[in-house]
């Protein structure tokens, strides 16, 4: 069996991200896996896509630039109740994976997630769970993408970062000076 005969016949899909680069690659990945694709950059954009035509299939990003791509899911799931929608982040937290999946999200992915991993969410069925990815993110990258998610959420602020993550300062300005590990 084909990708193709997986998909099903109506093989819209919308992808919703603000990282141009990413957005273009994995458009290029999915039209090869034979999806008829949309792209949109901003919240807003999404919503528009959502409304004017419904795709079968979306993969939203959940933090953009214009505001919360949970908000694009939410007018999917208005306009289309069978839309199988996937909320796709660098910044992944329970809480709000438990929120993606309450508006109507089949499956949450941490990026980076390669095409692979996002066709296997988009067509698991029943309460077949998708594979684990190939290549997950290491403990800590997590870490570190969690560090650099509350430092920006403190505007840059090492000291208040340091607080909120019961940390001392002097630790977290050698954490922050550091690359980010694979």
């Amino acid at each position: 069996m084909t990708d193709l005969d997986e998909i099903g016949p109506d093989k819209t899909l919308l992808l919703v991200d603000d990282d141009e680069p990413f957005l273009r690659r994995l458009a290029k990945a999915m039209e090869k896996r034979g999806f008829s694709v949309e792209t949109a950059g901003s919240v807003a954009a999404g919503k528009a896509i959502a409304t004017a035509r419904p795709p079968a299939f979306a993969v939203v990003d959940l933090r953009l630039e214009d505001g919360n791509g949970l908000d694009v899911v939410e007018v999917l799931r208005e306009r289309r109740a069978d839309s199988r929608i996937v909320v796709l982040t660098g910044y992944g937290a329970i809480a709000t994976a438990v929120a993606a999946v309450k508006i109507g999200a089949i499956d949450y992915l941490s990026k980076p997630a390669d095409a692979a991993d996002v066709m296997n969410a988009l067509l698991a069925t029943g309460n077949k769970l998708p594979p684990p990815p190939e290549n997950p993110m290491s403990a800590d990258r997590v870490r570190w993408e969690h560090i650099q998610r509350v430092y920006e959420l403190c505007d840059r602020n090492v000291s208040e970062t340091a607080r909120r993550l019961n940390m001392h300062r002097r630790t977290l300005q050698r954490i922050l000076a550091k690359r980010s590990p694979r």
